[in-house]
């Protein structure tokens, strides 16, 4: 009976130990998520549909605090600029310093220095399938050395760039305005806002895609982790007092 005792007492503290271990590192991965998650973005409250249908009114998305320096075109920022009202909007990068912006081609499109973009994140025009004009008025705009060009994606009623087309940078925002690049909306739970291919053949390209789906990773690991140990523990306690040693008869 004893070396049954010790050898149950054995399994017993190998699973407690292996539970405790999975406990422990669940809750760096998932603390640790958080945390990092916390430092790398600032959520806000998106309070008009300029940007549908991307991002809806009253949607919380998370932007990714950063420098302007790394704004790429086709990132969607969220920008505070005296010029349009001091508050924090939202709006999508279409032009960096010294691009000519211009809509619209005899297609619809938008270009870039005369390239003519593909913008699948529009509204759809009236007819099934039909993409609505990249904008409803023509406009030409140069935009200067370390500012950027902004359009909403709901370009028949946003107020952006186009509003502010005759002050002295044609309607342009300084990159020291830039305050985070959105990389995803958090509620509803709608998922990541992905960096448009269309952008990618311009010099510069695209953005890097942001940490967000590594920390959300890590806390989705850790949770399972933290719940697994918790149950295995009380589990192999009970399966170690049950279960015989060599020898015993059964």
């Amino acid at each position: 009976m004893s070396g049954t005792r010790r050898g149950n007492d054995g399994h017993g503290r190998l699973g407690a130990m292996a539970s405790g271990l999975a406990v422990a590192v669940g809750c760096v991965l998932f603390l640790g998520g958080f945390a990092w998650a916390a430092v790398v973005y600032q959520p806000y409250t998106v309070p008009t549909g300029s940007m549908s249908p991307t991002v809806d009114p009253g949607d919380r998305v998370l932007a990714e605090r950063m420098d302007g320096a790394d704004v790429r075109r086709g990132d969607v920022v969220v920008f505070t600029d005296e010029a349009w009202g001091a508050i924090p909007m939202i709006k999508r990068v279409v032009g960096v310093g010294g691009d000519t912006v211009a809509c619209c081609d005899e297609d619809g499109r938008l270009t870039v220095d005369g390239t003519p973009l593909d913008e699948p994140y529009l509204s759809s025009g009236p007819a099934a399938g039909e993409q609505a004009p990249a904008s409803p008025r023509d406009f030409t705009a140069e935009v200067p050395p370390g500012r950027i060009f902004l359009l909403g994606d709901e370009r028949a009623g946003s107020l952006d760039s186009r509003v502010h087309l005759e002050d002295a940078n044609q309607g342009s925002v300084p990159l020291s305005a830039v305050q985070g690049r959105v990389d995803a909306v958090a509620w509803p739970m709608e998922g990541m806002i992905g960096r448009p291919a269309t952008f990618a053949e311009l010099p510069g390209g695209v953005s890097a895609e942001g940490p967000l789906p590594l920390q959300c990773a890590a806390i989705v690991v850790g949770a399972a982790l933290i719940l697994g140990g918790a149950v295995y523990g009380p589990v192999a306690a009970r399966l170690s007092r049950r279960r015989p040693v060599a020898g015993e008869a059964r």
